[in-house]
């Protein structure tokens, strides 16, 4: 069963790697583990619903509970040390696309605000309904919505139901000889129409396209009725309808069929690691590679302090020291940095990508480790984010921001947001171990994803401070460095506040004229992307 305060299935429990909280302590502090609420204890915060009765809709506190948490730092300490917070009134789990539209138009006559959930995966807020919010707030719960319902082999468009997650995709695409091949790390649980609505990231974008790419059309379900975008090859016929879709975070519709761009089965695919002398070396060979425009499936650099974090949690310390020895010997040494590289194509393609790889960070000074790494790597990719559970339980807590900018800005903001990081938690007398990558490169520039480790506190209220310092201090060195405030994510909430800066007064407007349009009573008005009223 899926954990009600974490993330995952509860049945699987991660482990720290041996000397994972000596290095913690002597990075951060030492910690004590939390004291955790109970199921029963957060249940007990829960109050009666306001919901009228229907079919559709569940009341039960849990249902009620679970659908109103993602997983965002704040959602975590909210379930794990209280208080939880508002919650909805009723969770709907609609079975068909006329389910969906019936549930709007209940919804409009009660009186109800409508939120849509998707997997429950989101990190900037999504769910939680606005404490102040005076209309009773139904979850709309697409999960048993996950049918493929056309496969044009020939065009490569296949069409879901919007919440199939993604490993009911895939195995549905892979049974006849086909992959969509979006794998965020929240692949497990996330769903489709969220991973539209958030314009959505995946490890291999560089190959199968970032949402924007590969999503063709479908239908939005809007307060006023059904918009149905063909998925056309190309149009000149006026603005892109998708592009109103995409990124519109539940404040336009919710949407319940999803069209999309699919390809074949690759032959072969690798995952290669290299190591460079330096960050400067490093980003000179990953920006070249982008340039190129080689076929590649993922380029991930991390920088030297994601790097020995890496090797120091690996495991395996003798193989990790003879490793270490060995880049030593061949100039990787201190402040040395992993690229993480995909090949994936036919036999032939993969062999002369390789080679024409290799040639060129060999000329940055890179030196190859073979597959080893990207084996162990792509054996993991999703479990990582279980050590999430396990940290929490040692007493450390984890957050993640990321970004985008052109390549010319890219180490600045990465400095900044690192010592912005860290400069809010001194404030607050504490430390916090930040480290970054590079997610998704671009010809012109790439995303920038840090990590904070950083200590629970003795309570809710002081675990949500430490958080919201952060928060703040890391969104507002973003702004200030140019980057976008969600590369990946979406804005959700908890970045509401930085969006002016990005869109400007008159985007703003012309992005709540269009909201105002699609729902003119504010039935999806659930505080996401813009502020309530």
């Amino acid at each position: 069963m899926r954990r009600w305060n974490g993330w995952g299935d509860d049945t699987v429990q991660a482990t720290l790697p041996a000397g994972a909280l000596d290095f913690l302590r002597e990075r951060v502090g030492p910690a004590r583990p939390p004291a955790d609420l109970r199921l029963a204890e957060a249940l007990a915060q829960v109050p009666p619903g306001r919901l009228p009765p229907h079919p559709l809709v569940q009341t039960e506190a849990e249902a009620r509970l679970r659908a109103s948490h993602g997983q965002s730092l704040g959602d975590w300490i909210a379930l794990r040390q209280g208080p939880i917070g508002r919650v909805c009134d009723g969770v709907a789990f609609p079975e068909t696309r006329e389910d969906v539209r019936a549930l709007l138009d209940w919804a409009r006559a009660q009186g109800v605000l409508v939120i849509p959930v998707g997997g429950a995966t989101s990190v900037v807020g999504h769910l939680r309904p606005e404490a102040d919010e005076p209309r009773p707030v139904l979850a709309l719960a697409m999960a048993r919505l996950r049918a493929l319902s056309a496969l044009d082999e020939t065009a490569q468009l296949a069409t879901f139901e919007a919440g199939v997650t993604g490993p009911d995709l895939e195995a549905q695409l892979r049974a006849r000889g086909f992959m969509l091949g979006h794998f965020p790390q929240s692949f497990e649980y996330a769903s489709l129409g969220g991973w539209v609505v958030t314009r959505s990231s995946g490890q291999q974008s560089l190959r199968y396209g970032r949402s924007e790419q590969w999503f063709a059309g479908g239908r939005l379900q809007t307060p006023g009725g059904e918009w149905v975008i063909p998925p056309l090859p190309a149009s000149a016929a006026g603005p892109d309808l998708r592009e109103w879709v995409l990124g519109s975070e539940g404040r336009l519709g919710v949407l319940s069929d999803v069209t999309v761009r699919v390809s074949r089965l690759p032959e072969r695919e690798q995952f290669l690691g290299v190591f460079f002398p330096s960050w400067d070396a490093g980003l000179t060979a990953v920006r070249e590679l982008a340039q190129r425009r080689l076929p590649l499936s993922m380029l991930r650099l991390s920088n030297a302090v994601e790097t020995e974090t890496t090797l120091r949690l690996a495991g395996h310390a003798g193989t990790i020291a003879w490793l270490e020895r060995y880049l030593a010997w061949r100039g990787c040494g201190t402040g040395k940095c992993l690229l993480m590289l995909g090949l994936t194509g036919s036999v032939p393609q993969v062999r002369a990508l390789r080679a024409e790889a290799s040639a060129l960070w060999r000329a940055h000074g890179g030196v190859g480790t073979g597959e080893r790494l990207g084996r162990a790597w792509a054996a993991k990719r999703f479990a990582g984010v279980y050590l999430r559970n396990a940290l929490w339980e040692a007493g450390y807590m984890v957050d993640t921001m990321e970004t985008a900018l052109p390549w010319t800005g890219t180490t600045a903001m990465v400095q900044a947001i690192e010592q912005a990081g860290a400069q809010a938690l001194a404030s607050l007398g504490e430390r916090c171990h930040a480290y970054t990558h590079l997610s998704h490169v671009y010809p012109t520039g790439s995303s920038v994803y840090s990590t904070f480790v950083l200590r629970v506190g003795a309570d809710g209220a002081e675990s949500a401070a430490r958080w919201r310092a952060l928060k703040t201090a890391v969104n507002a060195a973003i702004v200030t460095q140019g980057g976008t405030i969600s590369h990946q994510h979406g804005v959700g909430r908890d970045h509401r506040d930085a969006l002016a800066a990005e869109k400007g007064a008159a985007g703003l407007a012309q992005l709540d004229a269009a909201i105002a349009q699609a729902d003119p009573q504010g039935l999806l008005a659930s505080g996401n992307l813009r502020p309530l009223r």
